[in-house]
């Protein structure tokens, strides 16, 4: 009886790594039936927080805004001939206030002034339509990207993309993410058809600097100096215009805020738990500030190391750009959950190669994974597991399993070939041959 039991428990268990290894259930059709449910649960969440946000259930006693007033409060100040007091929390925050409401929760800027200059623009427009105008634009262009980047067409890829559940948390913050994916995604597209177009598009993230970190180590170790230079001439055009549109004092008061700015990251004012990266990690399992920064620094080499490996040994387009998307979030000293759209840029690209090339094992599983993560992975680490910084090394892995695959398929085309080239190079061979 004992022995037959064990043998069906362990039946069972085979059977349910194999299905987790394999992930053969994991088909298109179903794919598209799991993410038009998981879109309909996050529409049906979004307007209900949206709801009560307005008060239309029950009074919250406090103003509500999103981090976008952040934004717009800091176009404001530059429109009014005063673009350093963007890096003035208390004229900043005055600013938030007069556009939104009273008693509102202060929202950081510590972007450089290149940012400003979009800020600027979204400002001329009242609020919730500049609001409106910024989300649902750049919304637009991750879904083109992405789409793109699948190489799919069809609706059930627009409800998959709708469904990652960093898309709404995105758009419920009124965040920048879809414009960052987008730039990271157009580039990788772009960049064996045309690097200088890519490099203006990795350079155009000068915005926000901190996610382009790995950018040059990529470019570099893959030898695309075309989308080097065009990428670094971008960078220094955006600077100088925000120089002669701002002047030197804003430079040097963005500055002397980011010197300061560690302090609300090593603060409770910015939430550790909804954190990605490395920094995140170790704060959310009760490590100092000096040991998350530590982390934070090798996680860096660490992520550096994965993609110049990638794009030194000139590995296929899909993988190159998924170490890329997929790192940057892992390296950036300050990421936040909002920004997990960008990792779904690596998502889109190895579900592209594995179409093409057939998935490995355990492969669909993971991605499955670090699409689910951000569903709720600021209430997990609330609970001290770090589950977004831990989806991106999982993510790392995947790419770095595929990595060594690819480089045995090449390897073993080289062993084919080369014999053959080899005799038909040798004296001896073409003695043969006559």
């Amino acid at each position: 009886m004992l022995r037959r039991w064990a043998a069906q428990i362990s039946a069972v268990a085979a059977s349910l790594i194999d299905d987790l290894k394999y992930a053969s259930w994991l088909r298109q059709r179903r794919a598209f039936v799991y993410a038009t449910i998981l879109l309909a649960l996050e529409v049906a969440g979004f307007l209900f927080v949206v709801a009560v946000q307005r008060d239309v259930f029950i009074k919250l006693g406090r103003a509500t805004t999103t981090d976008f007033v952040s934004f717009y409060a800091a176009g404001k100040l530059a429109n009014a001939g005063t673009p350093e007091l963007a890096y003035d929390q208390a004229a900043h925050y005055e600013a938030e206030q007069q556009a939104t409401a009273p008693g509102i929760i202060y929202d950081y800027f510590y972007y450089p002034p290149t940012y400003l200059l979009i800020c600027a623009g979204l400002a001329v427009l009242p609020y919730l339509v500049a609001f409106v105008v910024f989300e649902v634009a750049s919304l637009v262009a991750y879904v083109l990207v992405i789409r793109t980047i699948l190489q799919e067409r069809g609706w059930d890829t627009v409800v998959a993309i709708l469904a990652f559940p960093a898309v709404p948390w995105t758009l419920g913050t009124g965040q920048n993410g879809f414009l960052s994916a987008s730039l990271f995604g157009g580039a990788t597209l772009l960049l064996d058809r045309s690097p200088v177009w890519a490099g203006i598009l990795f350079g155009a993230l000068a915005y926000k600097p901190h996610f382009g970190l790995l950018i040059p180590v990529a470019l570099a170790a893959g030898s695309q100096w075309r989308a080097f230079a065009s990428a670094a001439a971008t960078v220094a055009c955006i600077v100088i215009l925000s120089l002669a549109v701002y002047g030197a004092d804003t430079w040097r008061d963005f500055v002397v805020a980011l010197a300061g700015s560690h302090i609300a990251y090593e603060s409770t004012h910015v939430d550790s738990g909804a954190m990605t990266n490395a920094f995140g990690a170790v704060r959310v399992l009760w490590g100092s500030p000096a040991l998350a920064w530590g982390a934070q620094g090798v996680a860096i080499v660490g992520a550096a190391g994965v993609v110049g490996f990638v794009w030194r040994r000139r590995l296929s387009l899909p993988l190159r750009a998924a170490s890329l998307a997929g790192a940057a979030l892992l390296a950036a000293p300050v990421a936040l959950f909002y920004d997990f759209v960008v990792t779904f840029v690596a998502v889109a690209w190895l579900v592209r190669a594995g179409r093409s090339e057939g998935f490995l094992p355990w492969e669909k599983s993971a991605l499955l994974a670090v699409f689910i993560v951000p569903l709720a992975s600021r209430y997990i680490a609330h609970e001290h597991v770090p589950a977004a910084p831990l989806a991106l090394v999982v993510l790392l892995l995947v790419i770095v399993n595929r990595a060594r695959h690819e480089l045995r398929i090449r390897s073993a085309q080289r062993d084919k070939i080369e014999p053959a080239d080899a005799t038909a190079r040798s004296p001896i061979g073409v003695v043969d041959g006559a």
